[in-house]
C-alpha cells in the first residue's frame, strides 16, 4: 500500500462518487486537487435523491390526510397545500447537507484543495482547467479520478427542444403545482415524481414507451400501475408522443393515445454522462456512446485514470457510485479493491415502495439456473392486514435444488427497509429454508420475506398468526 504524501490525484467532480474517491485517497496519503465547474455536491444532495424524497413525503403526508384505511374512524380532510413553503423546507435541508456533508468536509481537509472551473485533460497527466472565476489553470496529476456524474436525457421527440419541458431538476425546484401533468418516462424517476404530483393534487398522465419499470420483473410494474390508478393517475402504456408544441402557456403532445394537453410536461427517460467536455477520446479513455468504460478496478481504458458512479457504466445509484469511488482510490494508492453488485438493492420511493435485489426469475433461468419461484401476496403478512392495506406481494427466486437464495422483488409499505435483510441473506449464501428458520420481529413488513421463505415448504394460511 502505498503511502506516498507527493502521490497528486485530480478528483474531477464532487458528487458521491469523487467525495468518496477524494476522501478515500487523502486517507491512504495522497494530495488531492478536486475541480468542480457547478454546485458542489453533485447530484444526490442537490437535485436528486435528496429533494425528491423530501417531496415525496410531503406528498404521502397530504394523500394520508386525504384519504386512508382509517377514513371511517378517522375523519379525512383535503388538506390546502402551499407549494412554496413546501420547496422552502426542501431547499433548506438541501443546503443544510450539502453544507455539512460537502462544502465543510472540503473546506476543513489539509490535504484537499478544491478548484472551481471546468477540466480537460491534456494528457495522461495534465489537466487544463477554465476557472470560473475567470482564466486557465494547469493542474499535474500522478492518477485522475472522473466522478462527474450524469444529466437528464432529451428523448428526440420532434418539437421538444423548443418547449419549455420539465426534467427532474426543475420538476423538483418548481414553486407551483401544475393542474395537469404529463410524463413522459417509466422508470423510477419517472415513477416518483408522477406520484408525488398526484398527491399533491395535479392531474397526471404517464406515457410509458413499453411499461412500467420494463426492465424488473412484469408483476412489479403492474402493481404500480394498479396503484398509480388507485391514485387517479392514467397510465398508457405501449405509447410515445410523434410531437410536442407549446402554446399559450400549454403543451400539446400527439401520441399513440390521441391529443394530450397539460400545463407542464416532465420528461424523465433516463441520463446522459457528464462527459463531453473532458476530452477523453484524444488521451485514449474509451466511451461508450459517452458513458466511460471501467474495468473491475474501476480504472478507464488509461491506466493511473479512474472513474466511478453515473459518468461510468456502473447502475445509477449514489451508493454505488461512492462505493465505486472509495475502491477507486485504494486502487489509486496501490491497492487492488473491486466493486462486487451481486447483492446490489436498488428500492423506488413511491408508494407502495418497490425494492429489489438480486437476479429475476427471468435473469435467474438466462444464465442457466434451475429455479424455484415464490410470490406471497401480502394478504399473508400480518403488518399488512393490521395496517390495512395488502396491496403488494414479496417475491423470492431460489436454486431450485439446494434453495439458495437468488433473488427478491418486493412491492410493499417499506419495501426499501425490507431489502437490506434480503441483500445481507442473498450476501451470506443463505437458503429459503435457512430464511424461514430464523426469528423475525411480529408485525413488521420484513417478517414477510420469512412467511414467503416458506412458503417453499408449506402454505403459510395454514399457519397460527406468528407461527415460528
Amino acid at each position: 500500500m502505498s503511502n506516498d504524501a507527493n502521490l497528486h490525484i485530480a478528483v474531477i467532480g464532487s458528487g458521491g462518487a469523487a467525495m468518496a474517491a477524494a476522501l478515500k485517497a487523502a486517507e491512504h496519503g495522497a494530495r488531492i486537487t478536486l475541480i468542480e465547474r457547478g454546485t458542489i455536491g453533485g447530484t444526490c444532495v442537490n437535485i436528486g435523491c435528496v429533494p425528491s424524497k423530501i417531496m415525496i413525503r410531503a406528498a404521502n403526508v397530504a394523500h394520508l390526510r386525504k384519504h386512508s384505511p382509517f377514513d371511517d374512524g378517522v375523519s379525512p380532510r383535503a388538506p390546502v397545500i402551499n407549494r412554496t413553503k413546501l420547496l422552502q423546507q426542501q431547499q433548506a435541508r438541501v443546503e443544510a447537507l450539502r453544507e455539512t456533508k460537502y462544502q465543510q468536509i472540503l473546506r476543513d481537509h489539509p490535504a484537499i484543495t478544491v478548484l472551481h472551473g471546468e477540466a480537460r485533460f491534456v494528457d495522461a497527466h495534465t489537466l487544463t482547467v477554465t476557472l470560473t472565476a475567470g482564466g486557465e489553470q494547469t493542474v499535474g496529476f500522478d492518477r485522475a479520478f472522473i466522478g462527474t456524474g450524469a444529466q437528464p436525457a432529451e428523448p428526440p421527440v420532434p418539437g421538444l427542444v423548443e418547449t419549455p419541458y420539465l426534467t427532474s431538476t426543475s420538476a423538483l425546484a418548481l414553486d407551483t403545482l401544475p393542474e395537469r401533468l404529463v410524463v413522459i418516462g417509466a422508470g423510477f424517476v419517472a415513477l416518483e415524481l408522477a406520484q408525488a404530483f398526484a398527491r399533491l393534487g395535479s392531474q397526471v398522465t404517464v406515457l410509458a414507451r413499453n411499461r412500467l419499470l420494463s426492465e424488473e420483473d412484469p408483476a412489479l410494474g403492474d402493481a404500480v400501475e394498479a396503484a398509480f390508478r388507485r391514485d387517479g393517475i392514467e397510465v398508457h402504456k405501449q405509447t410515445q408522443a410523434s410531437r410536442v408544441a407549446y402554446t399559450d402557456h400549454e403543451f400539446v403532445l400527439e401520441t399513440d393515445a390521441g391529443t394530450l394537453r397539460a400545463e407542464q410536461l416532465l420528461v424523465a427517460t433516463g441520463r446522459t454522462p457528464n462527459t463531453e467536455t473532458l476530452n477523453l477520446e484524444s488521451i485514449g479513455v474509451e466511451t461508450s456512446s459517452g458513458t466511460i468504460l471501467v474495468d473491475e478496478h474501476l480504472q478507464t481504458t488509461v491506466p493511473g485514470i479512474y472513474a466511478a458512479g453515473d459518468c461510468t457504466d456502473q447502475p445509477a445509484f449514489v451508493y454505488v457510485a461512492a462505493a465505486g469511488g472509495s475502491r477507486a482510490a485504494i486502487n489509486m494508492t496501490g491497492g487492488k479493491a473491486t466493486l462486487d453488485l451481486d447483492a446490489m438493492p436498488a428500492v423506488m420511493f413511491t408508494d407502495p415502495q418497490v425494492a429489489t435485489v438480486g437476479l429475476t426469475e427471468a435473469e435467474a433461468l438466462m444464465q442457466g439456473f434451475s429455479v424455484d419461484t415464490r410470490l406471497l401476496d401480502l394478504e399473508n403478512v400480518p403488518r399488512a392486514l393490521v395496517n390495512f392495506d395488502t396491496h403488494g406481494f414479496i417475491k423470492m427466486v431460489a436454486e431450485r435444488d439446494s434453495g439458495r437464495l437468488l433473488g427478491v422483488q418486493a412491492v410493499t409499505e417499506d419495501a426499501g427497509e425490507l431489502i437490506q435483510t434480503a441483500v445481507t441473506a442473498l450476501r451470506a449464501g443463505m437458503t429459503v429454508q435457512a430464511i424461514g428458520d430464523e426469528l423475525f420481529p411480529y408485525l413488521t413488513m420484513v417478517e414477510g420475506l420469512k412467511l414467503c421463505a416458506q412458503t417453499f415448504t408449506k402454505d403459510v394460511s395454514q399457519l397460527s398468526c406468528c407461527a415460528g
